[in-house]
This record gives structure tokens, sequence and C-alpha cells, in this order.
């Protein structure tokens, strides 16, 4: 069965005084059918870039070159109103500010009910029985009342729900999810991933997971995919990361979270050395070789392919390249 989705060479730019930012550059990557699939990496590395030119939605900035092929649709040579068709239709978003993405004038229900007046054709009465239902299906207490309220009325919890609800409104065989669990505390954390995972159950979902945090991957992702400069920089399950990181990037971000338990009090973490670098102007060959703790000749000249590894797992670095060592 081939992929649900498949991003070929992808090229993402945005405009700045100084020239093009380079936010996604030469990406590669698959989500296979009924997956959740984690793009991780510091802030600036391009993983919400990635996400939203799934959908074409990454205004001011441009997709400058590649493929996002999607049920053997290529996204990319869509017309806008072609699109519009996608968007919360067959693919639904779950923005990482539910706050600033609902409208503030609007009740909650006329929100969750707008894709399935535009997608499906409801009526108004149809659609807000059935915005109803979706809140109830999201947990959100009270569904009924909830439905007639305003965003600013809800707590940062209810709000994600009703992202969801938003999200799922048409059933969408796609649910990206940008940092779902940003600006929340560690209860509501828990009940936003246990309800992510019974959501993807229900509506047998595929999910794109846009996150820094290596907790909400460990607790969702079956494959994950760390992302540094534009560029995918190691991919593997998520037992398989979590066991064995292979490139020093991904080491380096392991080693800066705080630790569970008793063990990790007191512990100073790991910061990692350096600055991210300027997207601008990237550095020549690995664009990690500047912070890299095992930097060795080639890293500075040669750019790294991302080389398959037993297992299926990819890793870009010299350090695996034998042909460079």
């Amino acid at each position: 069965m081939p992929p649900l989705l498949t991003i070929e060479g992808l090229n993402v730019r945005y405009d700045s005084q100084r020239g093009d930012v380079r936010a996604v550059d030469g990406l590669n990557l698959t989500l296979e059918e009924g997956e959740t699939y984690a793009l991780v990496g510091e802030s600036g590395c391009g993983k919400t870039a990635t996400a939203y030119s799934i959908l074409r939605l990454v205004e001011p900035g441009r997709i400058t070159g590649g493929r996002i092929v999607f049920k053997d649709r290529d996204l990319t040579s869509l017309s806008e109103k072609e699109m519009r068709g996608v968007r919360g239709g067959s693919i639904g978003i779950a923005f990482q500010e539910p706050g600033a993405a609902l409208n503030p004038v609007l009740k909650i229900g006329t929100q969750v009910g707008e894709s399935l007046r535009i997608h499906r054709g409801a009526s108004r009465k149809e659609a807000w029985r059935e915005a109803v239902k979706l809140l109830a299906s999201v947990s959100l207490p009270d569904p009924e009342r909830q439905a007639s309220s305003y965003a600013h009325e809800l707590s940062g919890g209810m709000k994600q729900r009703v992202m969801l609800a938003i999200a799922l409104s048409c059933r969408p065989a796609l649910l990206i999810a940008d940092e779902p669990t940003s600006a929340l505390d560690v209860t509501i954390q828990a009940q936003i991933l246990q309800l992510l995972r019974k959501l993807k159950a229900e509506y047998k979902l595929t999910v794109l997971l846009i996150t820094h945090d290596f907790g909400v991957v460990a607790e969702v992702a079956d494959r994950v995919g760390v992302m540094y400069a534009g560029r995918l920089v190691e991919e593997a399950t998520a037992g398989e990361l979590f066991a064995d990181p292979k490139h020093p990037y991904t080491r380096a971000l392991m080693a800066a979270m705080p630790a569970d338990g008793d063990d990790g009090r007191g512990k100073r973490l790991r910061a990692l050395p350096g600055n991210a670098p300027d997207p601008v102007h990237p550095p020549s060959g690995c664009r990690f070789h500047p912070r890299c703790p095992d930097v060795f000749t080639p890293c500075a000249d040669h750019d790294p392919a991302l080389l398959p590894l037993p297992g299926g797992r990819r890793v870009a670095c010299h350090l695996y390249d034998t042909e460079r060592r």
C-alpha cells in the first residue's frame, strides 16, 4: 500500500531584508496510513513550516520546490479552489495557538459547524446539532452549553478540545496537530494526549504531530523525524530513537531533557552549546557541525546525505558514511 502522504524535496522560503530564509530545505518524508508521525526539533527548525506547507498555508512564505503527494494528488499543483476542498475536508489541522485561531465574536458551535456547512452542505441547524456531538466526542463538559459560549469563556484546555473538534468535523484522513499540549499544565496535557489516542482509534486517523517535547513523543508517536535547520537529520521508530539515538543533534536534545523522578533531582541540565545557524546563510557542509561534539574532517565541507540504516531508520551524519570515515 502506498504512503498516505509523501513529501519529496520540499523547499519553503520566506523573504527578508538579508535574503531568502530557508525554512525548509530539501525535505523528504512519508506518512503511512494509520500511524502517528512526530516531527521534533528546536524552535525555528522548520517543523511547523513543513506542516503548514501541506495545506499551502505558508504565506507570506512560498513553496519554491518539491512535491507533496496526498492520496496520489500533488497538492502543490492544485488550484486554490481545489485546495479549499482539501483543507478541513481531507486534511484537518489543530493550530498551535487555539486562542488566536478561534474567532472571538462567533459562538463555538458556529465555528465547529462551519466546515460541515462548507464541505458537507449541512444546514445551520444540522451543523449546530453535529457541532454539539463533536464537542461531546472531544470530552468537552456540557457540550450544549459550551456550543453557545465564546472563546474567551473557555480555558486553554477547553479551547484545544474545540480545535480538535473543528479539525475532525469532516472526518479527515490526516490530522495535523501543531504543538497540541503547549502552554497547558501537565494534568491537562495528559488529558489531551489521552484524547488524541482515543480520537485516532475512533476516527481511524493518520496523525502528523508537531512538537519539541520528547515526553509527548514517547506517549503517542509511532515514528519520529528530527529536524535541524530546515532538514531532516534522523528518522526512526519511537522505540529505536529513545533506545539508541544516532545523530549527535538528537542525542544533545535528549540530554537537555529534565529527568523524571528522584534520580533527576538536583542535576544540572545539559544545554545544547552554540546557537542555531543563520537560516539565510547557513554554514557549509553539515549544518550542525559548528555545535557538534563529534565533528571531524568532512563535516564542514560536505553536506551529509540521509543514509539508510538497518531496520529502516535514516540518519544524515558522516559518522555513518563509510566513504567519509
